[in-house]
């Protein structure tokens, strides 16, 4: 027998877990798969993390189970299963059948009596045991030899940790749990006794039974509502006893598998290989065709081992040496190591190159730890590179060169010659296909676990920064950089150059781009400071008088940031009705829900503004100031090119996309935005821009007659739907037809848009009919685009940029009408992106070439935002109206307005 730790999964807790806390990821053919992906990660895991350990999973089996017979209540009011997560269940089982795990299922019992009932067994025989799960109730089967691990959140938990947890032992959780009750399982507890009660009642008396046979000394105990307490648990004893028998774990159901055959089996390589076809884990198809067999013949599940030889330079001659190396070579792949994510404050510890996959070389220059080894000069190093890395004829890569071109201009470097950008051939690829960052992409292209960060400079307030990281660890980590990311390279680009319109739009667009926001960046924007100061002073006022109104109307004071509580006020207290759930089953007071009930109700609409008050205060007037760099006096965002998937930009550090412009707040927040002396603000902004994309794609002659003739395209529309003149047609009118105009193109159905307009859905069934009556080329172009996309799996931009669209055609009537909407709207967002990235690019040619005393500072949904020489504030914004309306031709105009100021909000 092993003396091996035995390792029990709780595979039904994790399923669900998975289920709701990850994406939802979905195949071709639109079967589900997050939640296997899920559970499958997290036992790979564990076999990493306890090789040849015996090992078990466990699920829960169909059917009532003996708690049901002893309370008929019990688990009452569990939700049945999704249909979306009950198509995962049958492929998973099949999934850790071939890996070779034994996988038990219990009729009449839960999956945790069985593992109870391993765990003694395995204690008996003296093994360590390690339950895997994130149930709570599985802290009671915690003692000397029972450990419990979470995978999903990394967390370990002994003796001492449940104590640390719960605040009391293991051997009073069952106590705890009978307490308490359980909403979720349907157990009853005691009413009134929450979880402060119930662990003043068990620190100061003991268990149940303790506490029981002690009632009368309950009324001298410091917890709230103590005096009443010993009368509630005598009241419900029965339920108290009924409860602790639910909450028991068994830990005697007759097994059939001996716990001697809990080990894995060789694993089914056929079986896995058909499996990860047929769900599509591409990473996993990889690794497994890469994979060595072991002495059984199955497939190691390791990460892929690369050949790697990587150099740590520390003298003159090996550097020289890898000079030579780049200097010959075709492309080669470059990244900094910093002390800091802050572009702006980043100072460089050492640089890493390769010039052909596993060799590669780290050349630390500012290592300060104790015992440190003599390191070139940093100031020698970037002096030798500086040639290099500003020759446009020696091609780099990088992942995300951005940030490097920001952190070596801090130096007097100009990066030139980025030829390619990992993340960026990722994104253009399949910007919905997973995360961009390097880690993910190693692991999914290469089927390589990389060196993670956090491996050698640990987490949290004690992380090291990389100048603190000893050169044994910093050197194979940033080598292994360069290394991946030209490996990355070699894997990506076929793929990308293999679609034309992909090519396009990497080389054309994304590309060009990455210098562009760079200057960007760099430029910063100026602020007024004092006036954000005292935006913030009436923003506070503003927010006490707002919680004062809530207390007045809801009678009662409570904490308006707590969903809970306020959920309690609004749908127990005040009876308003419950517009949608949440996925635990609570009624729901997310932003949606609030904007319908403030249609109806006064204290919904407080708590928006409320909330919007808030965000803004603490979002922008109070923390702007703070991210003021000191050796400019300005604020440096991050411009982010493969998060969004339809390819607009986003940004953070601040996040310039969410400051409101239609209410006074947003638009006071504008104005803190300041242009210096002599210079105005000049703000250019795309008008209509996806609705005239919409009358190019659909080719709709009345769409395209409005805008050629520079009418009010809602008027237009609103003409067409209401069968009157043009000018007969009413302010309310055009607001509907606006509403229309812009529902449509974001695929918004007639129960949608009866709600915005709030009249019947017939009505709005009728001007939805009508509008497409007159416009049949949109009727036209929404049927085409939708079939396409369930065709091809995808939809494309004007340029050629793609969007996946994994669920359209999913089985779940209500993702795959997701899926269509976002195909309806995704070609027009993703060239409206296109389009303002081009006017980027044609804008900041112009200016460098020209030499223009103007520069761009930001860029925000359609709009351009640049500081000018105020003189020539007027030829500027001319000219680049000009340059912006000839990002591409299509078949209507493109319209671009312009504002000149002293600051952004009168710009724009």
């Amino acid at each position: 027998m092993s003396t091996k730790p035995l390792i029990l999964v709780d595979g039904s807790s994790y399923l669900y877990r998975a289920f709701h806390a990850l994406p939802p990821l979905t195949t071709s053919k639109g079967q589900p798969t997050g939640a296997i992906k899920g559970v499958v990660n997290m036992l790979r895991r564990l076999e990493k993390d306890y090789p040849e350990s015996p090992i078990a999973v466990v699920f829960d089996a169909k059917g009532k189970t003996f708690r049901d017979d002893m309370y008929k209540d019990y688990k009452a009011n569990r939700p049945p299963m999704p249909d979306d997560l009950r198509s995962q269940v049958e492929p998973l089982h099949e999934l850790i059948r071939a890996m070779g795990l034994p996988l038990l299922i219990v009729e009449g019992v839960e999956a945790d009596d069985v593992i109870g009932t391993l765990a003694r067994e395995g204690t008996e025989k003296g093994l360590p045991v390690v339950v895997s799960t994130g149930d709570k109730d599985m802290a009671q089967l915690v003692n000397e030899h029972i450990t419990l691990v979470n995978t999903m959140t990394d967390t370990v938990m002994d003796i001492e940790g449940v104590k640390a947890k719960f605040g009391i032992p293991p051997e009073l959780i069952i106590d705890y749990l009978a307490l308490m009750g359980d909403k979720v399982d349907n157990i009853p507890g005691v009413p009134g006794v929450g979880e402060k009660t119930a662990l003043a009642l068990l620190q100061n008396l003991g268990g149940l039974n303790d506490i029981y046979t002690r009632l009368d000394e309950i009324a001298s105990l410091s917890f709230r509502g103590s005096k009443s307490m010993a009368k509630k648990l005598e009241e419900n004893r029965d339920n108290a006893y009924l409860s602790y028998e639910l909450a028991t774990i068994k830990t005697d159901v007759p097994l059939e598998l001996p716990i001697e055959e809990l080990k894995p089996a060789p694993a089914d390589k056929a079986g896995l290989m058909n499996w990860y076809q047929e769900l599509e884990f591409k990473g996993w198809i990889a690794e497994l065709e890469n994979a060595p067999a072991d002495d059984d013949g199955h497939a190691v599940p390791e990460a892929v081992a690369l050949e790697t030889e990587y150099d740590v330079v520390l003298d003159e001659s090996a550097f020289e040496a890898w000079l030579e190396k780049l200097q010959a070579a075709a492309l080669f792949a470059f990244d900094t190591e910093t002390t800091s994510l802050n572009y702006m404050d980043a100072e460089i510890v050492g640089v890493s190159f390769a010039v052909e996959p596993g060799k590669a070389a780290y050349v630390p220059v500012a290592h300060d730890y104790l015992g440190a080894p003599e390191q070139l000069s940093r100031e020698h190093v970037l002096a030798r590179l500086k040639p290099l890395l500003e020759n446009d004829g020696l091609k780099k890569v990088g992942q995300n060169l951005k940030y490097d071109a920001n952190v070596l201009a801090n130096y007097d470097i100009a990066l030139k010659g980025i030829a390619y950008d990992t993340m960026l051939e990722s994104y253009v690829h399949n910007s919905t296909g997973s995360r961009h960052d390097m880690d993910t992409l190693a692991e999914l292209h290469l089927g390589h676990k990389t060196i993670h960060f956090e491996d050698i400079a640990g987490k949290g307030a004690k992380q090291l920064t990389f100048n603190q990281i000893k050169l044994e660890e910093a050197g194979p980590y940033a080598a292994e950089d360069a290394d991946i990311t030209l490996r990355l390279h070699q894997a990506l680009w076929p793929k990308v150059a293999e679609a034309e319109g992909l090519k396009t739009v990497f080389n054309d667009v994304e590309l060009p781009l990455v210098s562009i926001l760079s200057r960007i960046e760099r430029n910063g924007a100026l602020l007024d400071t004092k006036l954000l100061g005292e935006l913030s002073l009436q923003h506070g006022a503003s927010i006490v008088k707002l919680e004062k109104e809530a207390y007045e109307l809801a009678g009662e004071e409570f904490n308006l940031g707590s969903p809970k509580q306020l959920a309690t006020i609004l749908f127990e207290k005040m009876n308003l009705p419950v517009v949608k759930k949440t996925a635990k089953g609570a009624p729901s007071t997310n932003e949606e829900v609030m904007q319908e009930l403030a249609l109806d109700y006064p204290l919904p609409s407080v708590i928006l503004q409320h909330r919007s008050l808030s965000k803004l205060k603490s979002t922008y007037t109070d923390k702007l100031p703070t991210m003021v760099n000191k050796k400019t006096g300005r604020v440096h965002t991050s411009y982010h090119q493969a998060v969004a998937a339809t390819g607009r930009l986003s940004s953070s550090d601040p996040n310039l996309q969410n400051i409101p412009i239609k209410t006074d707040e947003g638009r006071r927040i504008r104005q803190a935005f300041i242009a210096p002396a002599g210079y105005k603000m000049v703000a250019a902004d795309y008008s209509q821009i996806e609705l005239r994309i919409m009358a190019h794609l659909s080719n709709d002659p009345g769409l395209q007659k409005a805008f050629a003739e520079g009418l009010d395209v809602h008027k237009s529309t609103a003409a067409e739907v209401f069968g009157t003149a043009l000018e007969n047609v009413s302010s309310e009118q055009r607001r509907s037809a606006k509403a229309i105009n812009f529902g449509l193109i974001y695929g918004m159905s007639a129960f949608g848009l009866a709600r915005q307009l709030r009249i019947g859905r017939n009505d709005a069934q009728t001007y939805i009919d009508t509008y497409f009556e007159r416009y049949p080329g949109v009727a036209e172009y929404m049927a085409n685009i939708r079939k396409s996309a369930a065709e091809k799996g995808y939809v494309e931009t004007l340029l050629g940029r793609r969007l996946y669209l994994p669920e359209i055609n999913s089985s779940n009537g209500m993702r795959r009408q997701a899926a269509e909407r976002v195909a309806i709207n995704a070609p027009m967002q993703g060239t409206a992106a296109d389009i303002i990235k081009r006017a980027m690019i044609d804008v900041d040619a112009w200016l460098q070439t020209e030499q223009i005393d103007a520069r761009i500072i930001m860029q925000v949904h359609d709009e351009l935002v640049l500081e000018v020489a105020a003189a020539d504030a007027e030829a500027i914004s001319a000219k680049l109206c000009d340059i912006m309306s000839s990002a591409v031709v299509l078949s209507v105009p493109l319209l671009v307005e312009a504002g000149i100021g002293d600051n952004w909000d009168q710009a724009h």
